[in-house]
């Protein structure tokens, strides 16, 4: 993913997310609908989100140091992570409280007409946020599927913004059936079931987020395309005839560190040999862009019984 792309996502989701949460209030305010309230809620626990992932992008750029001489990058695993936090306490614990208590306690609606139309225009500026993300995650899809995509993705920021705009679309639907079903039948525990629903959808979202994101945190290594690319990079036939081991790690979303021993032909002297490994790094830097660390370790390969 390229910054740019994830950053025009990003700004797009904040924009439309601080609008909608002012709208959602005012709504809430007049109308004193839990859906609405929960859905505010909900948008702000969004905007929130992406400031914490355009924070995390700037804290990523930082230089390495001594201290972390393989950068920072891993800051915006740590920030997506936080994301997944935070969606969950103040967006999804608040609206199940929120929802059970309405149901427990129902409260008649007024002015329903003014949040119909709060979370009708509410539904348009999520799509525009919606279809933002997924433009700019069309070109790192490719083929796979989205779930793939979000599974998959080394990069967090898009995948996180597309489940955030799924799920405040969703979101959207279930408050605006809410306050819909109790408009139409009078009966104010449909607005509670809405909030119900909207903060188990919420709790399912971040779920996710927080295993996929948690899973990067920790460290995942390349996807087995990428292996098998780098693995055709390092043995050219020649003077590296295969690849004994090999190890990688992201150490943020578009660096990769390749550590590998690899078998070299016997007979070649000092010269050929850091030539041969030279033009190694080369080969899988090409195939692999995101190959910006690597580590080779020139060795003879033996078979288990001639190394016994």
């Amino acid at each position: 993913m390229s910054a740019g792309g994830g950053k025009k996502a990003i700004i797009a989701a904040l924009t439309a997310n601080a609008g909608i949460a002012a709208a959602k209030f005012i709504g809430a305010a007049i109308t004193g609908s839990a859906s609405m309230l929960a859905e505010g809620v909900h948008s702000v626990a969004d905007t929130a989100n992406q400031g914490l992932l355009l924070f995390g992008q700037s804290r990523a750029n930082q230089e390495a140091t001594q201290l972390h001489p393989f950068g920072y990058g891993r800051n915006r695993y740590f920030y997506s992570f936080v994301v997944a936090l935070v969606l969950f306490t103040l967006g999804s614990v608040y609206a199940v409280y929120e929802g059970i208590h309405k149901i427990q306690h129902p409260e008649d609606l007024s002015s329903p007409i003014v949040a119909v139309v709060i979370l009708v225009v509410a539904i348009g500026l999520e799509t525009f946020s919606f279809l933002t993300a997924v433009r700019e995650s069309r070109p790192l899809k490719g083929t796979a599927s989205w779930w793939r995509f979000i599974r998959n993705s080394r990069s967090p920021e898009l995948p996180v913004v597309l489940l955030e705009d799924t799920g405040a679309l969703i979101g959207l639907i279930f408050a605006l059936l809410g306050v819909g079903l109790t408009w139409i039948t009078g009966n104010p525990v449909f607005d509670g079931i809405g909030t119900l629903a909207i903060g188990a959808l919420l709790g399912v979202i971040a779920i996710v987020l927080i295993v996929e994101m948690q899973s990067l945190l920790i460290g995942e290594g390349a996807t087995p395309e990428q292996d098998r690319a780098i693995r055709a990079g390092l043995v050219d036939n020649n003077r590296i005839d295969r690849v004994i081991h090999l190890k990688t790690q992201y150490l943020g979303p578009e660096e990769l560190l390749v550590a590998a021993k690899v078998a070299i032909v016997p007979n070649l002297d000092i010269e050929a040999i850091a030539a041969a490994i030279d033009e190694a790094e080369a080969r899988v830097r090409a195939a692999v862009p995101e190959a910006r660390v690597i580590y080779l370790e020139p060795d003879l390969y033996r078979t288990p019984a001639a190394a016994g």
